[in-house]
């Protein structure tokens, strides 16, 4: 597995030795080109269109598909026509071609695939069912990711992802909500990954699964202290919430009007910072940003609703203001015309 640039990658040969067991993957030919040929996208693609000789629709980096329909169309052709169809592909371009349904290739297709080192492999599934389970798998292997510094936890049913500076009170902070009833996911660091556009899957290194660290107690097994019920697994990352010493924190948010948002991975996550400081209770204040942030989902806003409010309150001032100026104008109007009479 490589990234480079962001764009993640796994060579054929990688793909073959790891792919799920029930796809039952082997060489057909062409197994020496499988540690230099990789995949890097999800997305299948059939090699009909190509075969047909429409070759520009081949895309770099996807798996190509074999399966019933191509095989019988390359065997309605004479050997020449045959030949030259698997001829005009770009095989520079194919990744690798992976025949469904057990079935056997034409010896063509065997003899170019083997002499340009292109994998040609073979499982037992049908199309259908060969093209689920691949996407499936690669679409987690070659989600973008990365590692942050922080602590991962399930409140409320929403991922909640706590960062800040080392010994902010993160750690504390998030035992603290284990001991209310909220779950761990991970502790210190989170393995992030896009799993889809706007979607981002946070999960705990197998090392530090089920673990955290106290300052002064040492690392901790949450499962034997509180309880399978005080651990969760992978959790989609619906808020981030970020720890700041009181002298530190530069922009804080006073009336909760602008909603702040955190890039990460190329997705905007809802975000909070929360000033700490000697006596400020961590877990209430997080606790609460969550359930503030489920109540902006569900459409409602209190400092938006305050602000309607004043801004009414004000408007409804300064018309009475017009009117008492309005009305004693017209007294002294009044009173004027009285004089004169």
């Amino acid at each position: 597995m490589s990234d480079a640039g962001g764009q993640r990658s796994m060579t054929v040969g990688d793909f073959v030795a790891q792919a799920p067991p029930r796809l039952a993957l082997r060489f057909l030919a062409g197994e020496r080109g499988a540690a230099s040929r990789s995949l890097n996208a999800a997305r299948i693609q059939k090699l009909g269109l190509a075969l047909a000789g429409f070759t520009h629709y081949v895309h770099a980096g996807r798996l190509q598909i074999v399966g019933h329909s191509e095989l019988l169309f390359l065997g309605q052709l004479a050997p020449e026509r045959r030949r030259e169809a698997i001829g005009n592909l770009e095989l520079d371009k194919i990744s690798c071609i992976l025949v469904t349904k057990g079935l056997v290739p034409p010896a063509e297709l065997i003899e170019v695939a083997e002499r340009a080192a292109l994998p040609l492999i073979q499982t037992p599934l049908v199309s259908s069912a060969a093209i689920s389970a691949i996407t499936e798998y690669l679409s987690e292997v070659l989600a973008p990711r990365e590692v942050r510094h922080g602590v991962l936890l399930d409140v409320y049913g929403l991922g909640v992802l706590i960062e800040g500076s080392s010994g902010v009170g993160k750690s504390e902070c998030a035992l603290d909500l284990i001991v209310r009833g909220h779950r761990l996911i991970s502790d210190d660091m989170v393995e992030v990954r896009r799993t889809e556009p706007g979607q981002l899957v946070g999960s705990a290194p197998e090392l530090l699964r089920e673990h955290m660290e106290i300052r002064g107690l040492g690392i901790l097994n949450v499962r034997e202290l509180f309880g399978v019920s005080a651990i969760s697994g992978a959790k989609q990352i619906g808020l981030t919430i970020r720890l700041e010493r009181w002298d530190e924190a530069k922009e804080v948010e006073r009336l909760g009007l602008d909603a702040g948002t955190l890039d990460i991975l190329g997705v905007a996550v809802p975000f909070f910072l929360l000033p700490v400081s000697p006596g400020r209770n961590l877990s209430t204040l997080v606790e609460t940003a969550v359930r503030v942030h489920l109540l902006h989902a569900r459409g409602y806003n209190a400092a938006q609703s305050f602000a309607e409010r004043h801004a009414e309150l004000l408007g409804r001032d300064e018309k009475e203001i017009n009117m008492d100026r309005q009305n004693g104008e017209e007294g002294q109007k009044s009173a004027t015309m009285n004089d004169e009479l």
